[in-house]
């Protein structure tokens, strides 16, 4: 805490994408006790904030480059919590040096005797250009100039006009054309190359090459304008160094192999995190939809034996294999007020990594993962037999679900041990996801499908209904292409192994490859959706 007052960090949350966050405005949103955040960054940093953070809201529109006041909302929401020694986050898009108008308040701050700091972001005008494969300088070397056009002069227009410098315009997709001319007016030749960039560094992205005198034709052709979201920001970057046979090899971000994919992960939200950030990394936007629901046993009975048996000293080991079950004991754990105290002298295994992490926010520490394969079998290979002289006891306890692990029971008992084989949990078909997923899967929304199990397949299609027939169906392995097929369903990619990275490594290589294709046959590049026959308008 600072003095008597609180204290007020500005915070520029960068241009979009998420992971451009740095890590100290990670840190200082972890510790904020009141975020104050413009609408276009809300959603990228609140999920680094404590719960319980209080948001006061600013109207929808009160931005700092929108505002007519823009300082005055957002200063006087963050003056009045920082004045009654709270921690303020003033988080602003972009840059506040560069992106928003920051000072203002900060200067309101300053005259009222509050201390505040500044973490620089990623400023829209430097990273959208460099998601777009846009250099702003390069070993030749150039002036670069930042202008925006909302608030730009005649002098400053007469300025970039008659030098050769690259010119970064923050300007509105409307706006564009009137942008341009502005320059030929001042002085540019109409065959100047320029770039611009809508939604940059979000999986929206979408960059046009064109000049000056072309530039309107260009966005008319492509149908982005007329365009009723004509006011949303747009970065266009004019000089030389947005030619487009230069940005043909520089543009990473929108030739990813997935790059837009709306993908499907029919999985439960725990398993499908890592998998998430897997397809993220490709330029895939994934949706989670929970196909199993996990619920009590039907008969709660045995399990509350089986932890009373845990803190009495029944047990040598306990086993898990899933991070389900860590739950359901975690759960019945917290019912009797008991903690991972409650393991002490008792041996711990976990089925996998994930397993282990799930043991591991608990508070206990697996004494054996599998160094081979992660599964029932894998475990049974590491698993030390039965010693009469070493283990005091001889019992397992085996909390799982209601589907069959016959595999490591045997296996156990073969290994000399006992085993008290606890119904924790039952796994059931999840309830139907809201109606507009249950209609993007059906018209064609999704690009993609993964399916993880055979009975994801028959899962999703019972509570959502058949994908449509243009979306991407990837399988884990061929049992799990059998049954998709008994469904109808048309199997475009097979994962080499079962493992879920890998099947979504083989989804990114099946959209690479789709790509080259388009590329090399002069077609425009086409998510599988885009593909749909246009559909009449529902009525309202």
């Amino acid at each position: 805490m600072h003095g008597a007052h609180g204290h007020v960090t500005f915070l520029g949350a960068g241009p979009g994408d998420p992971g451009l966050l740095t890590l100290r405005a990670v840190e200082a949103l972890s510790q904020a006790d009141v975020l104050v955040a413009d609408p276009r960054v809300r959603d990228v940093v609140r999920t680094h904030t404590r719960a319980g953070v209080d948001t006061p809201l600013q109207p929808e529109g009160q931005e700092a480059s929108t505002a007519p006041d823009p300082a005055g909302d957002a200063a006087d929401l963050a003056m009045a919590a920082a004045r009654s020694g709270k921690r303020v986050v003033r988080a602003v898009a972009g840059d506040p040096g560069l992106d928003s108008d920051a000072a203002r308040e900060m200067l309101a701050l300053a005259s009222a005797g509050i201390p505040f700091e500044v973490v620089p972001g990623v400023a829209a005008a430097v990273g959208v250009p460099a998601y777009a494969g846009v250099p702003l300088r390069d070993a030749q070397g150039t002036d670069v100039r930042f202008v925006d056009a909302a608030t730009a002069d005649d002098r400053c227009w007469t300025e970039v006009g008659v030098s050769d410098a690259t010119v970064v315009v923050s300007t509105t997709l409307e706006s564009v054309a009137a942008t341009a001319g502005e320059l030929v007016a001042a002085g540019r030749k109409p065959d100047t190359p320029l770039t611009v960039t809508l939604a940059g560094t979000t999986t929206r992205q979408r960059t046009f090459t064109a000049t000056l005198g072309s530039i309107q034709q260009t966005l008319k052709q492509a149908k982005v304008l007329p365009s009723p979201d004509g006011g949303q920001s747009v970065i266009a970057v004019v000089g030389e160094r947005s030619a487009a046979a230069q940005r043909d090899q520089l543009a990473w971000f929108e030739s990813k192999p997935l790059f837009g994919w709306q993908v499907l992960v029919p999985r439960t939200k725990e398993q499908a995190a890592s998998l998430s950030d897997q397809l993220r990394s490709y330029g895939a936007v994934p949706a989670e939809v929970p196909t199993i629901a996990v619920e009590p046993p039907r008969t709660p009975q045995q399990m509350e034996r089986a932890v009373k048996g845990l803190v009495t000293g029944r047990y040598e080991w306990i086993a898990f294999t899933s991070v389900n079950a860590v739950k359901a004991v975690r759960e019945k754990f917290e019912e009797y007020g008991l903690d991972a105290r409650a393991f002490a002298g008792i041996k711990v295994a976990a089925v996998g990594e994930q397993t282990a992490r799930a043991l591991i926010a608990f508070g206990v520490k697996p004494d054996l993962v599998p160094s081979g394969e992660q599964s029932a079998a894998g475990l049974l290979e590491d698993w030390p037999p039965y010693d009469p002289v070493f283990d005091p006891i001889d019992r397992v306890f085996l909390p799982r679900a209601d589907i069959a692990t016959e595999t490591l029971v045997a296996g156990l008992i073969e290994l000399g041990w006992e085993v008290d084989d606890v119904t924790a949990y039952r796994t059931v078909r999840a309830s139907p996801p809201p109606a507009e997923t249950r209609e993007a899967i059906k018209g064609g929304g999704f690009d993609a499908v993964l399916f993880t199990s055979s009975s994801t397949v028959r899962n999703l299609v019972g509570i959502a209904g058949k994908p449509h027939n243009v979306t991407v169906i990837a399988c884990i392995g061929p049992a799990t292409a059998k049954t998709a097929e008994e469904h109808g369903l048309r199997v475009d990619v097979m994962s080499p192994e079962p493992s879920v990275h890998k099947l979504a490594e083989a989804l990114a290589d099946f959209g690479a490859q789709r790509r080259a294709d388009a590329v090399e046959a002069g077609d425009p590049v086409k998510r599988p959706s885009e593909k749909r026959p246009a559909r009449r308008r529902a009525r309202s």
